[in-house]
């Protein structure tokens, strides 16, 4: 247990993971509750300190912004993969 990391340094790993991946594709996995599980796929555009911003493709080529927490990833409530590979980027386990 000693050498377990604090939840708030993870989530200072997370934001600097992030920015070296800001402006590349990604998709991203969000659980939004009541068994609602959204997928979609878009550009890393901003990184700020409490959560990062996704400009996600909609319909008819218009595009969205989606902003996310970081606690959101470290949780497992949104999830994000390299568009490309499919790999998962973070893969946290947390245990209760």
């Amino acid at each position: 247990m000693e050498n377990e990391m604090p939840p708030a340094n993870r989530v200072d790993l997370i934001r600097e993971k992030l920015e070296e991946l800001q402006g590349q594709r990604l998709r991203v996995r969000a659980n939004l509750g009541r068994s609602r599980i959204v997928e979609r796929a878009g550009v890393l555009v901003g990184v700020h300190p409490s959560l990062f911003i996704v400009e996600v493709e909609e319909r008819r080529g218009r595009t969205a912004r989606q902003s996310y927490q970081y606690v959101d990833v470290l949780t497992g409530t949104v999830e994000l993969y390299d568009s490309d590979t499919g790999e998962k980027i973070f893969d946290f386990v947390i245990e209760e």
